[in-house]
């Protein structure tokens, strides 16, 4: 990844921020962090700093067109060019199939549908701005889910909301493959983030995986970067299903 320009949306804490620290061992040259939480941004750039990449926090609410347009202006106006944009923010708030509120969905859809949406906008628009013969233009990473493609009564409008970022992924491969955008998913199956430890739920993700295990954070992220990053040339419109045989493609 040396010489790219980075910008990972949702990248100040959990998944995000692993991804931005493989990024970071494989000599980005700028990272754009976009959170909505000054505190967590402070935080990830405390940790970041100095270690060969330059960190650049950017708070910003992607929920709405303006926000979130707004917060990626301000990424190009720091580093010129992106290179590469990956959207990992999203909310994961569990329910009951027959108990989920208005409120409820309203959250889920924001974030991980509209937000993605906005920042694919913004970038996809930026990355036009790039094209030049037979050059990638950019590459945009989704971070989606294996919810999108089995039954999780547990958890339905989250596995609605990345089964849409799915067809959004399609949608926006196709449209602008012209312009030589890359657009792409990842779907990890449970991961061990602090978060799952957090809540009470490592157990469960481990026994329903073959593997008897929940995935290790960098072992998704690595292939976030593969996507992300210039061995990428041909890959477009895909569902990279990283589950460890928990769905199979």
């Amino acid at each position: 990844m040396q010489g790219l320009n980075i910008v990972v949306v949702g990248g100040a804490n959990g998944f995000g921020l692993e991804t931005v620290k493989l990024m970071i061992r494989d000599e980005a040259s700028k990272i754009v962090i976009i959170d909505i939480s000054e505190e967590r941004l402070e935080a990830a750039k405390a940790e970041l700093s100095g270690k060969g990449t330059e960190i650049i926090t950017v708070a910003g609410d992607i929920a709405r067109a303006d926000t979130a347009h707004r917060a990626f202006a301000t990424a190009v106006n720091a580093v010129g060019r992106v290179h590469s944009v990956v959207n990992c923010a999203a909310i994961y708030p569990r329910a009951p199939l027959l108990e989920i509120t208005d409120d409820m969905w309203d959250a889920e859809n924001a974030i991980n549908i509209k937000g993605t949406y906005h920042i694919m906008v913004a970038a996809v628009k930026h990355m036009q701005e790039q094209k030049a013969d037979g050059q990638i233009s950019g590459r945009i990473v989704n971070i989606t889910s294996v919810d999108a493609f089995k039954a999780h009564p547990q958890n339905a409008h989250y596995a609605a909301t990345k089964a849409a970022v799915v067809s959004l992924t399609r949608s926006f491969a196709h449209a602008f493959a012209k312009d030589q955008i890359l657009v792409n998913s990842v779907a990890p199956a449970g991961m061990a983030t602090e978060k799952a430890k957090s809540l009470g739920f490592l157990g469960e993700l481990a026994a329903a995986n073959p593997l008897g295990r929940a995935a290790e954070p960098t072992e998704i992220a690595e292939f976030v970067v593969m996507v992300a990053g210039p061995k990428n040339t041909y890959m477009t419109g895909e569902q990279v299903i990283v589950s460890g045989g928990y769905v199979y493609a």
